[in-house]
């Protein structure tokens, strides 16, 4: 009989109980011996020392346990905001998503970011409201607040009793009270349903059973339980209920062999170990099995029109051996052998792995972005010495490969390296990372807002290179600016005879790579280029001719047309007592924002605004001390805007100017070494 699956990611802000969930579901599963603690630093799924000091999960997790002879895998994502990118990577290996709210506290910032990349990735989702024991508990009132920021159904299906009390118990509805509950909730989506209700009658059990279960597959309805899970209450309701009700792994499976990497980490003795989710398909111990990149969005046309252009040049996709299959439970791991549809397992001996990328066959999927980085930091060896920055830099190389979005850059000869953050906690986790497993001590420098560039006007960049002899090479471009938001499309093919198409192809992949650094040193973005000119010579070209010549051209043209620095936006939804909305407005004012007019609910003032990030980050202190930690705020990247302060912001450049032709070219052909003088 085939194996039944579910991948689970357990999702929720901060300090609601969600890694002290997991741990009683893995007890109850019989997966671990006895439930483990965060205070004391013994849960399983938090492996790391710094997990443990901090009692905060920096890191996603996985563990596998069997309850009503379904394979259950958990997967324990953060909760803190700075480490978003972890559960961002995570949605696309599950089936559903248990979001755990505080019944205290309620709604807080990073439970309205997850609910909209929940909603986005149309990914169904139960809802469990944490520590109905603890004084305060308003399991009512935190469900209506949830209300606000889902379109969903909310479907509360239990029942609590000694509210606020260590004794707190809870119990699922059943017979005739399941089966209204289920018919009120389906009525605003079902005319039988709506008949039936407005009769005062329910639809028949199993048919109840059934439209539930579709409903939440289909996410109109999320279902809402409550528990203490720091003593066990109501968990094995949980897992009964999402054993019963919730889409298991066939919702996704696929029929050849095709699975999703949403995790990397580092093991000294067996290198890299790449965390996948199997739609179908059976991968063994020394199998081999292909890497696919997914598409990269920079590298579409966003008008959505034809394009034109000669093909990238990609490298082709690589094969490589499986050494070990592996089945986790936080840092404790068992040799399973296979892995097989459905299922998720840790694949040892890819060197050339990346999160996000596909095993087999590329599956539909799209990547649901909780955060993005808007602060760049220079790293430094903690004691100067230059002869560490090379070793300094790997160990970030090696990080990024585990958190993307620290993206550390770094040009051998220069003596600090480049990584992008999303706030102080990271910075410190990275801090810990660095002196606990690779015995280095860093400098970070204040953080600095990360901005984007794009061309001032429409016009042509152009560049020709034909000497020293042999080379011949003529690129040239027309640039046209476009909306907010357009990023960057490329297109133009010309004659054969002009310009060969496998020179073309040249053309347009270092074209893309010039988009990284612009006239001041920040990526370009929003604008359409299209190859309107370009030569080459029979006898003196050299196939890396246009490597050297498009970059030129690029910078030529930014350098003729003007660039406009664009600064970073966000978007936040502030929930505060009213007394304080006059204040708050004013300083989105102070801040160069906007906002809507406030929404009043009762004694509470809701405002939505959007706010450069360079002026409002010290905003979410300023709110905490004005409202004593009890407003809420929750940010979102809104998108980019023409800066508006008058300054100009550069960028340190990696790497020599192409502007400096001279340099440019003998640095290109390997002729001049980068030194620390070229900063």
């Amino acid at each position: 009989m085939p194996k039944t699956f579910q991948n689970i990611g357990i999702l929720a802000h901060v300090d609601a109980g969600k890694t002290t969930l997991t741990e009683q579901m893995l007890y109850l599963m019989g997966a671990v011996r006895r439930p483990g603690s965060v205070d004391e630093g013994t849960a399983a799924t938090d492996s790391l020392s710094v997990e443990r000091e901090r009692g905060i999960s920096v890191r996603t997790s996985t563990a596998s346990g069997t309850w009503n002879g379904v394979t259950v895998n958990l997967i324990d994502t953060p909760g803190h905001v700075d480490f978003a990118g972890e559960v961002e990577r995570s949605l696309a290996a599950l089936d559903f998503a248990v979001l755990v709210v505080s019944a205290v506290e309620g709604v807080r910032a990073h439970t309205e970011n997850i609910l909209r990349a929940l909603d986005r990735a149309r990914l169904p989702r139960l809802i469990f409201l944490n520590k109905i024991d603890r004084a305060g508990a308003d399991p009512r009132g935190v469900t209506t607040d949830l209300g606000r920021v889902t379109d969903q159904i909310l479907l509360p299906l239990c029942r609590a009793e000694n509210l606020g009390f260590d004794a707190a118990s809870v119990s699922l509805l059943e017979g005739r009270e399941f089966d209204s509950a289920v018919t009120e909730a389906l009525a605003e989506i079902d005319d039988e349903a709506a008949d039936l209700f407005l009769s005062d009658e329910a639809l028949p059990h199993e048919k109840a059973e059934g439209m539930l279960r579709e409903a939440v597959s289909s996410c109109r309805v999320t279902p809402v339980l409550m528990g203490a899970a720091k003593f066990g209450a109501g968990v094995k309701e949980l897992l009964g209920f999402m054993t019963a009700y919730l889409p298991t792994a066939a919702r996704r499976a696929s029929e050849g062999l095709s699975g999703i990497i949403f995790k990397i980490e580092h093991d000294r003795q067996m290198g890299k170990i790449s965390h996948i989710r199997l739609f179908g398909g059976k991968i063994e111990n020394r199998d081999e099995v292909t890497l696919v990149k997914p598409a990269d969005p920079r590298r579409q046309n966003p008008d959505g029109e034809e394009d034109d252009a000669v093909a990238l040049e990609e490298a082709p996709p690589v094969s490589e051996k499986v050494t070990q299959i592996r089945k986790f439970t936080g840092g404790r791991y068992a040799d399973a052998g296979s892995v097989e549809g459905g299922d998720i397992a840790a694949l040892c001996g890819l060197p050339s792995a990346k999160a996000g990328q596909f095993v087999g066959s590329l599956e539909l999927s799209e990547a649901y972005r909780l955060t993005t980085p808007f602060l760049r930091v220079r790293v430094t060896p903690a004691d100067g010495d230059a002869e560490k920055v090379p070793p300094l830099a790997a160990a970030l190389a090696e990080l990024t490969e585990e958190e993307p979005y620290i993206d550390a850059k770094w040009e051998n000869g220069q003596r600090e390296i480049t990584i992008s953050t999303t706030g102080r906690i990271q910075l410190e986790v990275l801090d810990s990372l660095l002196r606990e497993r690779y015995g280095m001590a860093a400098s970070f420098s204040p953080p600095t807002v990360i901005y984007k560039e794009t061309p001032s006007r429409a016009g042509f960049a152009y560049a020709d290179y034909t000497m020293p002899k042999p080379c011949w090479a003529v690129v040239q471009f027309k640039f046209e600016p476009m909306p907010r938001g357009y990023g960057v499309s490329y297109h133009g093919k010309l004659p054969s005879n002009q310009c060969f198409y496998r020179y073309q192809t040249h053309i347009r992949t270092s074209f893309y790579s010039c988009l990284e650094q612009g006239l001041y040193g920040w990526e370009v973005t929003d604008f359409r280029c299209t190859l309107v000119g370009g030569q080459h010579h029979t006898i003196h070209t050299h196939p890396l001719d246009f490597f050297v010549c498009t970059p030129m051209a690029f910078m030529n043209g930014l350098k003729d047309l003007g660039s406009t620095i664009l600064e970073p936006l966000l978007k936040m939804r502030i929930t505060a007592d009213s007394s304080l909305s006059g204040k708050i407005t004013g300083e989105i004012m102070r801040m160069q924002g906007e906002y809507d007019a406030p929404l009043f609910f009762g004694d509470t003032a809701v405002i939505e605004a959007v706010v450069p990030v360079a002026t409002s980050m010290d905003f979410p202190v300023k709110l905490a001390s004005w409202s004593s930690g009890r407003a809420t705020l929750a940010p979102s990247f809104y998108g980019y805007r023409e800066c508006r302060d008058g300054l100009e912001h550069v960028n340190p450049r990696r790497g020599v100017n192409p502007l400096d032709r001279s340099k440019w070219i003998l640095w290109a052909r390997g002729a001049y070494q980068l030194s620390i003088e070229d900063r």
